[in-house]
């Protein structure tokens, strides 16, 4: 069989991941879910869990409503290797652990992310639409309650020999609920629907309230079956995509003239402090950060991205973050170019070259693109998202170069715990979880 940088050992700060390539109250089909893509050194991410109600969109006077129940959250995050979510240095020697094995410290260098927000440029163009997802569906960090819904499928993932971490997210305006939008969005070209309303200008002491929420939110995480070193293994602070953090670092968007707005410096404040806060409070060495420098989501167009992006990662590097995962520009902007063969733009060059730590890129990567990027040294680990989400063995059929699952837009963000999302087919079906 032929070798593939992608399905080769890395190893990411004290973690040895098996591949490269990586994926408000979670419920039992979750664990399934996370079960069914967890294999010994891999590595998950878990996508998108509030750091608190007023995160979710919801305003102050909402919040005595009690926690969301979430009824399918997004897929994880995963690293690609002799795993989804595993990654590990190829010259280090470490090898992927026998099946079954419970060894946490194999992992590989895939990074498969079972997540839908990775970057616009997916396969299925010909599906232009989904349903639009409430944020009133997303997992929370912020109380006694949540930790314990998460026990069992921590515990599950762990079980079978893989890391988990937790990505934690603000969501700011993006689904504000003084923001109506039509429930079927074109993925493609037109978002005037997705534009928010204009929201209310949040004064310091919120802000800093914010910084303070993410710092809990990451202790939750870790403490998430309530023993320090049974929880998340670290977590992933979602600075990308449009929400709250990535809304700050946009001159577009950001027109404060206190300490929060104005500079690169300034306008990156918010997100200095939710990682340094983190940081201090898990340890670095748990610590990985979402950037999207080049989107534009929800008419965030970025002047500067380059130099925000440099900006955060020289804190990052100051601060000694385990990883950055980037995500690239959008290089497709119509259904005839997406179906057509493409390269992905390797535009993330320059942030490759200035951090320190793990780099991890994602983007429309398919499996000869992942490992030439691992392979050419423009990353170390590669993520994927939809391909993981219908490809719940997505590493073995790397491995075998095995025809994928289709997956189906249309179900993306709908309520049932099965389609679309636990059902996807193994290439020979495993044994009931």
């Amino acid at each position: 069989m032929e070798d593939t940088h992608l399905l080769t050992p890395y190893k990411m700060g004290q973690l040895n991941l098996a591949h490269r390539s990586y994926g408000s109250m979670p419920q039992p089909h979750n664990l399934l879910y996370y079960a069914q893509r967890a294999t010994p050194g891999a590595l998950l991410i878990a996508e998108a869990s509030a750091v608190s109600y007023a995160a979710l969109g919801r305003s102050k006077d909402d919040a005595a409503n009690g926690p969301i129940h979430r009824q399918r959250p997004g897929p994880p995050g995963f690293l690609f290797g002799t795993n989804l979510t595993d990654y590990n240095s190829a010259t280090d020697g470490v090898k992927a652990t026998e099946s079954g094995v419970n060894d946490r410290n194999n992992l590989s260098k895939w990074w498969f992310m079972s997540r839908l927000n990775e970057s616009g440029n997916a396969g299925g163009a010909e599906e232009s639409h989904y349903t639009l997802p409430s944020s009133l569906d997303a997992p929370g960090l912020w109380n006694q309650e949540q930790m314990e819904a998460w026990r069992p499928i921590v515990d599950a993932v762990h079980a079978k020999g893989a890391l988990f971490f937790c990505q934690i997210w603000h969501n700011g305006r993006v689904f504000s609920t003084d923001n109506p939008v039509t429930p079927q969005v074109s993925y493609f070209g037109n978002t005037d629907d997705l534009a928010p309303a204009a929201p209310q200008r949040l004064e310091t002491g919120e802000i800093v309230q914010i910084v303070e929420d993410f710092r809990v939110a990451a202790r939750n995480a870790v403490k998430a079956v309530l023993r320090f070193d049974e929880g998340f293994d670290g977590v992933e602070i979602h600075a990308a995509n449009g929400h709250l953090l990535h809304q700050f670092m946009k001159a577009s968007v950001n027109d404060r003239t206190d300490e929060y707005g104005g500079s690169v410096e300034n306008r990156c404040r918010i997100t200095v402090d939710a990682m340094s806060a983190v940081a201090e409070e898990i340890g670095a060495d748990r610590v990985g950060v979402r950037l999207s420098p080049f989107a534009d989501h929800c008419r965030e167009e970025g002047t500067d991205p380059e130099e925000v992006a440099l900006h955060l990662i020289g804190v990052m590097n100051g601060l000694g973050v385990l990883y950055c995962h980037v995500i690239e520009p959008r290089c497709v902007s119509s259904i005839e170019e997406h179906r057509a063969r493409r390269n992905v733009p390797h535009r993330l060059l320059p942030f490759r070259r200035a951090f320190h730590g793990t780099f991890i890129v994602n983007g429309g990567y398919d499996r000869e693109e992942g490992d030439k990027a691992v392979g050419d040294g423009y990353a170390d680990l590669v993520s994927y998202g939809r391909l993981f989400l219908a490809n719940p063995d997505l590493p073995e059929r790397f491995r075998q170069k095995a025809a994928l699952n289709a997956y189906d837009r249309s179900t993306f963000y709908t309520p049932d715990p099965v389609v679309g999302y636990t059902d996807y087919p193994f290439l020979e079906q495993p044994l009931a979880v």
